[in-house]
């Protein structure tokens, strides 16, 4: 049996329900049915364009769902340009919008009954940097773009949306996979509204019309198309230097009556699962591979309410030091004492890689 899953989003101030569609800030928990025990995760999914508000909100209210589950809960903070594999892998397919529930999807009806975009819409389909995970293997990401076409890349499939008609340009160079993916796309978009479909490869002259469509002149869009993912992922030169980011283990606490943060181990020094202490919350900067914040059972309300902020902290401290690091990417993930995850526990003892510090 599948887990079970929930789902809610973050408008403003408010908590609505939601469906599987990416706009904006989610959580998302499950339970194991063949096990008595609750093995809950919450997803903390921020996207590009959230306000301070909306985060603040669903960081508050993580806490109360975290509560309501006892404390039991690995929750994991997710951002829209680097969502992890793990997350990717709840999903058959995530879908990312423009501008927000707010703004729907800018239909409008036509005088057939069906519906149109009052806009141009295009949409990228690509696989997930992530996607070499297992557990990730066809992670397909659709991601609504800006309808330019200097905004096409010969690599990946896209969907255009114009008037009644779907005109789907594949790149030379994009894979099988992603062309059977957007197939799934086109025709779950067909469902909405009846539309023509047209397919037409970059190796077609005729495909020259979608650049047209798309602002391109008569002398546009003939060399090599190229134009940056919108979900990055983390590059394999800032990988290779988050690999070299010392192991290093931090406390928050308030025993002197103040809330301090500081380093407890630094590179060098060996960590272990004694060095936790169950009145205060510690940080683990597991060499640049994630970030990993332990709650003592005893830890005050103070600290409990004041993780992530700390968490927050030390990677806009890690990039400010190195802007071209990438530390913003860096996974964060918070567990409760007496129910650590597997990978936390994994991260607290394995050492980095020799020469890495720790």
């Amino acid at each position: 049996m599948a887990p079970n899953r929930g789902i809610v989003h973050f408008k403003e101030y408010n908590v609505e329900d939601s469906n599987v569609e990416l706009i904006g800030n989610f959580e998302l928990s499950k339970t194991d049915p063949d096990n008595s025990k609750l093995l809950p995760d919450i997803y903390f999914y921020l996207g590009a364009h959230t306000s301070q508000d909306e985060a603040g909100t669903a960081a508050y209210k993580t806490v109360e769902l975290d509560a309501f589950l006892h404390g039991a809960a690995t929750q994991h903070r997710e951002v829209q340009s680097n969502p992890s594999a793990e997350f990717l892998a709840l999903f058959p397919r995530v879908t990312v919008r423009r501008g927000g529930v707010a703004s729907g999807f800018r239909h409008v009806e036509l005088a057939d009954g069906g519906s149109a975009p009052s806009t141009p819409t295009l949409l990228r389909v690509f696989r997930h940097p992530a996607s070499s995970a297992s557990s990730t293997a066809d992670a397909m990401v659709v991601y609504e773009v800006e309808p330019t076409w200097r905004g096409l890349d010969e690599g990946d499939v896209f969907i255009l949306e114009e008037g009644a008609k779907i005109w789907v340009w594949q790149g030379r160079a994009c894979s099988p996979i992603e062309k059977a993916k957007t197939a799934q796309v086109v025709h779950d978009m067909r469902l909405d509204k009846r539309a023509e479909v047209e397919v037409l490869s970059q190796t077609e002259p005729r495909s020259r019309v979608v650049v047209k469509m798309l602002g391109g002149g008569d002398e546009d869009g003939f060399g090599e198309l190229r134009a940056e993912r919108p979900v990055v992922g983390v590059s394999s030169k800032a990988a290779a230097e988050q690999e070299n980011r010392r192991r290093r283990l931090f406390r928050l606490s308030d025993e002197t009556g103040q809330l301090q943060f500081g380093l407890v181990r630094d590179a060098g020094d060996a960590i272990s699962r004694s060095d936790l202490d169950g009145d205060d919350v510690y940080l683990l900067d597991s060499c640049g591979k994630a970030i990993w914040v332990w709650e003592g059972q005893n830890a005050s309300s103070a600290e409990k309410t004041m993780w992530l902020r700390a968490a927050q902290g030390y990677v806009r401290r890690l990039q400010d030091e190195d802007p071209n690091r990438q530390a913003y990417l860096t996974p964060i993930a918070k567990v409760r004492e007496g129910s650590e995850s597997p990978a936390f526990l994994r991260a607290i003892e394995v050492m980095c890689a020799a020469g890495h510090g720790g």
